[in-house]
């Protein structure tokens, strides 16, 4: 039985920032940030963060599928909103798992995303689909050229046995404790190191180790690869790999970077799945994830991937956007500028827990009420108590949400 992809799904934010608008703010500061002022960088709303993206990824990912079958839910990320609270249980009660899956983090590396991949691909063996998710929220530095060059989203793969899309070549890691960035316990951004000495030492030397013993364990030529998916804000970069393995020159799949910005540990899943949205019966897909190594991952799409029912993916988030020329909005909502709220904002608003806990059904796994006669949902759900004062039968349950915005309530402390 065939192990690899059995859906997809992805989340870009509807917001798009001008990336023209960052460069021009911080001009007379530093005149060289008009070097990246071309196109526009995925932005996340004030009530978004990692989770509430990976948990709409899930949803396009499983839309259809009967979630039973899924035996566990990773979660990867850099920027989970919280520390010491499992995240990847708040994406399966969101999406109304069972409480019987295996629920687990992978963070403190780039490569979390493609490292998660690659464990949920041999933990499904045998046992069930996995869903894997990766979200990322990243803080950067007002007026760094990470501020332009990143972007917020999140995608989702179910990976297991059967009828799969894309079945699994085969993977390889190399663990290289080589160090491009890194954001201490007590630090709020990246430290970043000088970008050449990263191109040279570190993605022209490890990547290609990654790949090259890859393709030797499964007996593939470069030449045979289809699509290259990496994760580089430096499309460069990707090329000269291509160059280095030897790729096709057009194997080197788009990096998103005009249109989205480098999503961090989600962005090998994103390119995958961008990649696979337009991919035919055939095709081979080679990932790679860095961070303090290198993940490799190949994959060749089955004749399966022409009966997968549509879903919204990363090309449809694509489409769906609307461009924010308002770069204040952009530091408030990223907690970069601390703005005057008001006497009203200064009312307890902890959760309370043990509330939060006997609500779950509404606030976590997003259920309400659906009233047959009149075809209505209503959140939260009216109850048998209210509904036999009324003197009408009770509403049915559902998982349905009748708001846009799904996932605020989960996270924030102001519920």
């Amino acid at each position: 039985m065939d192990l690899g992809i059995l859906s997809y799904g992805g989340y870009l934010p509807r917001a798009r920032l001008q990336r023209a608008e960052i460069a021009r703010a911080h001009a007379w500061f530093n005149p060289g940030l008009m070097a990246f002022a071309k196109g526009e960088r995925t932005m996340a709303n004030w009530d978004e963060d990692s989770v509430t993206m990976a948990v709409e990824a899930g949803r396009d990912c499983l839309a259809g599928i009967d979630r039973s079958i899924v035996t566990g839910a990773y979660m990867a990320s850099t920027s989970f909103p919280f520390q010491d609270r499992q995240n990847a249980g708040i994406v399966a009660d969101a999406l109304d798992l069972n409480s019987g899956i295996q629920t687990i983090d992978l963070s403190s590396s780039q490569r979390a995303g493609s490292s998660s991949l690659l464990i949920a691909l041999q933990a499904s063996r045998g046992n069930g689909p996995v869903l894997v998710t990766a979200g990322e929220k990243r803080r950067t530095k007002a007026g760094s050229p990470l501020e332009l060059t990143t972007g917020d989203g999140a995608a989702a793969l179910l990976v297991g046995e059967g009828n799969v899309i894309a079945r699994l070549v085969g993977g390889h890691t190399e663990s290289v404790d080589f160090v491009d960035h890194y954001r201490g316990q007590d630090d709020s951004f990246d430290y970043t190191w000088e970008e050449r000495w990263i191109r040279d030492e570190g993605y022209m030397k490890i990547v290609p180790g990654a790949v090259g013993k890859l393709l030797e364990k499964v007996g593939v030529q470069a030449a045979d690869i289809t699509t290259f998916c990496f994760p580089t804000a430096m499309r460069r970069v990707a090329d000269g790999l291509a160059a280095t393995l030897g790729l096709a020159d057009d194997a080197v799949t788009d990096n998103l970077q005009a249109c989205c910005g480098e999503t961090g540990t989600a962005h090998p899943l994103v390119l995958l799945v961008h990649a696979l949205e337009s991919a035919s019966a055939g095709d081979r897909i080679l990932v790679a994830g860095f961070g303090q190594g290198c993940d490799a991952l190949l994959f060749e799409v089955t004749e399966a991937i022409d009966q997968l029912p549509d879903h919204i993916g990363i090309s449809g988030h694509l489409t769906q956007k609307r461009e924010e020329d308002r770069y204040s909005r952009f530091l408030a909502f990223n907690d970069l500028m601390i703005m005057e709220r008001g006497i009203r904002a200064e009312v307890d608003r902890q959760t309370g827990l043990s509330t939060l806990y006997r609500n779950r059904e509404m606030s976590q796994e997003l259920k309400g009420g659906h009233c047959t006669p009149a075809a209505r949902i209503s959140s939260p759900n009216p109850g048998s108590a209210s509904i036999r004062r009324a003197g009408k039968p009770a509403p049915r349950k559902t998982n349905r949400s009748p708001t846009s915005r799904r996932s605020s309530i989960l996270l924030r402390p102001t519920v």
